[in-house]
């Protein structure tokens, strides 16, 4: 029985790979490798290789990203071929094609160090380079990330080069062929493809994404959901609870919800179906966990060190202003789980162990709990000594690489796990480096047509000055453009675009890029095409669509918090939110959310102490919409009604109000 538990790393993910698979994790080790090394802080006594120049990385870990991408999935055909001959024509067609997005590559390379040493003009050739390289990347896109990304770079290339089309507002110039498509789409160390916000992404947040993955290889991914299961073993939510417990931690290191749900959601989904709960209420409070550990601090999916760089806020900054609106978040999901759970009439159950004797925590998998809660902590300290945050993630690597091999006996009986896991982790690095590449391109014509702010005069003009309206046509705005994306890329899509319109608004830097992000979250859960939603279906064996909604009735303070922090910027606990100092101020709002979270929670579910009337839960909607007006007579009216709600609700008899 233990030994299941304990050599939960010795799965089918991990044990050494088939001949096919191995260039594929060739490729992805030496994205780590480079990637580190590009990487490595200046520690004294060591040698340092990097930092290389953009020129040179910036293709090169592009160029691997998409040899990875087309080894594991494949660019001309994707459904496997019977005959050997159409095989080979098929692997043949593939590597022509990777080949010339390469030959684009390293022409980027040749004419970007021309451009440094003096005077360059581009011809006819540089622009059919360009075009031909984007036109590659599109299309292994397409295969990586599907069609919502791909459409969203489409539609942007579409109207760069027909803008002096469109209508109205969105009318422009006409760009020069050779200049516009050359030196915006690809030759450019600023915007473009291969631009500054890739050179972010490589500099920045590949040790974050190899120290989930290392993570996941070690154990700890495992040990945390058995040890969260034991936790809230008497608990009625159980299992549920334990899904928002461990995927909110994982899902901080992660940074993909969808990931997320397939690695926690095939354990903890059918325990919350068979505890009691719908189809689509497991999968839809896992798919509401996974999501928001993007929000959580320290790491935030990495997204945090993007904004960091976006906003010249420091990263230590970012993830202090992150930690009360989370912590609001997860507080709300376990209340749901809590109400829920009263409705269904669920009542506690036997111990998970009594269910289930493979699920039971063993003493490793507390061991193995060093390994989460060590690196996590050097990343802090890191942080605070000084270090940037692509140091602190290498530090917090280097801290856990010989923890496992210490700690965890199935590591040290087969320690090609890690590097297994590390060629597992440059890949996962991989796809994201592909979707930022097409995010480039969004950059590029935003950068070339001024679009974001004929954008913000939209939005202006339609809100006709009203803080409230505008901030309600851009939540919108940020929910189509982030549909079907992952979420770091959304973010970067939405901010680019929304992002004047945010500061027109008179929002501070910090509270407009955090009001994008979490909507750029929500759109994983917020149907029709949510696909953290849909992950967490395939698992529930619930309808999808069924599942979104679900999901974000569960999640819906998710999309209450960025209007919260948007007119209290005082939550977010920085000067650099712009909010007020007094720390009355905040605990007013603290204390009004509290009780919007129970009151918008209860009227969702329909039930509280007992099942409520229709009327009932509208009045607690229209309540917590109330508390959170900035006019004190208004909101502190609305808190005591809520509370004499609440309060009568919990003293009336059964019978009476029934009878009433």
């Amino acid at each position: 029985m233990n030994t299941s538990a304990t050599d939960s790393t010795t799965t089918d993910k991990n044990r050494l790979p088939g001949a096919r698979e191995i260039l594929w994790l060739a490729i992805g080790l030496a994205i780590a490798i480079l990637g580190l090394l590009n990487s490595m802080p200046a520690i004294p006594g060591l040698p340092r290789v990097g930092p290389f120049g953009y020129e040179f990385m910036h293709p090169v870990m592009l160029g691997l990203a998409a040899c990875a991408a087309v080894s594991r999935s494949g660019l001309v055909w994707t459904v496997p071929a019977r005959s050997p001959a159409v095989r080979i024509l098929i692997a043949l067609l593939d590597a022509a094609l990777v080949g010339a997005l390469l030959y684009t590559l390293v022409d980027y390379y040749q004419t970007m160090m021309q451009l440094k040493s003096g005077l360059f003009f581009f011809d006819p050739r540089h622009a059919w380079i360009a075009l031909a390289g984007v036109g590659l990347l599109l299309a292994i896109c397409y295969r990586v990330w599907g069609l919502a990304l791909t459409l969203v770079a489409g539609t942007a290339l579409l109207y760069f080069y027909t803008g002096q089309y469109w209508p109205g507002l969105f009318s422009m110039v006409p760009v020069d062929w050779i200049e516009g498509t050359a030196e915006s789409l690809w030759y450019n160390s600023s915007n473009g493809v291969l631009g500054s916000l890739l050179g972010i992404v490589i500099n920045t947040i590949l040790p974050f994404i190899l120290l989930g993955a290392l993570l996941e290889g070690t154990g700890a991914g495992g040990s945390m959901i058995r040890i969260s299961l034991h936790a809230f073993r008497h608990a009625r939510g159980g299992p549920a609870h334990a899904a928002i417990l461990s995927s909110g931690l994982f899902g901080s290191v992660s940074g993909s919800a969808v990931a997320n749900v397939v690695g926690t959601g095939v354990i903890t989904i059918p325990m919350i179906r068979q505890r009691g709960f719908s189809p689509a209420f497991s999968g839809g409070i896992e798919a509401t966990a996974s999501s928001g550990g993007q929000i959580m601090p320290p790491i935030m999916g990495a997204a945090a060190l993007v904004m960091a760089d976006f906003t010249g806020i420091s990263y230590l900054t970012i993830i202090v202003a992150a930690a009360v609106p989370a912590l609001l978040y997860y507080g709300s999901l376990f209340i749901a789980v809590i109400f829920e759970a009263r409705r269904l009439g669920i009542e506690a159950e036997p111990e998970v162990s009594e269910l289930d004797p493979t699920l039971m925590p063993t003493r490793q998998d507390w061991i193995n709990l060093i390994m989460v809660v060590v690196p996590l902590t050097v990343v802090v300290v890191s942080l605070l000594a000084g270090f940037s945050p692509a140091g602190s993630g290498i530090m917090a690597l280097a801290s856990l690489v010989p923890l496992s091999l210490v700690l965890n006996p199935a590591i040290r009986k087969a320690p090609w796990q890690l590097v297994l896991a590390l060629g597992r982790g440059g890949n996962s690095f991989a796809t994201l480096l592909i979707a930022v590449a097409i995010v480039g391109i969004v950059v590029a014509v935003l950068s070339s047509t001024g679009l974001p702010i004929k954008f913000a005069q939209l939005i202006s003009a339609s809100a006709s000055g009203s803080l409230f309206m505008s901030l309600l046509l851009a939540m919108f705005a940020a929910l189509v453009l982030g549909m079907g994306m992952p979420t770091l890329p959304a973010y970067l899509t939405i901010i680019l675009i929304m992002g004047p319109a945010m500061l027109r608004l008179g929002l501070e830097p910090l509270v407009a890029h955090m009001f994008v992000f979490y909507f750029g979250v929500a759109s994983a859960i917020t149907p029709p095409i949510a696909v953290a939603a849909f992950a967490a279906a395939s698992i529930s064996k619930a309808s999808p669509l069924k599942t979104s909604v679900e999901a974000t009735r569960i999640g819906l303070v998710i999309f209450i918090l960025p209007f919260a922090f948007a007119f209290y910027p005082e939550l977010l606990l920085v000067t650099e939110a712009g909010g007020s100092d007094r720390i009355i101020d905040l605990f007013s709002i603290l204390l009004r959310l509290v009780l919007t979270i129970v009151l918008v929670t209860t009227a969702l579910a329909g039930f509280d102490k007992r099942a409520l009337s229709r009327l009932n839960s509208a009045t607690r909607l229209a309540l917590a919409v109330a508390m959170l007006v900035t006019w004190p007579w208004l909101h502190w009216t609305a808190f005591a009604l809520g509370l004499a709600l609440i309060v009568t609700h919990y003293l009336t008899p059964v019978k009476k109000e029934a009878l009433a």
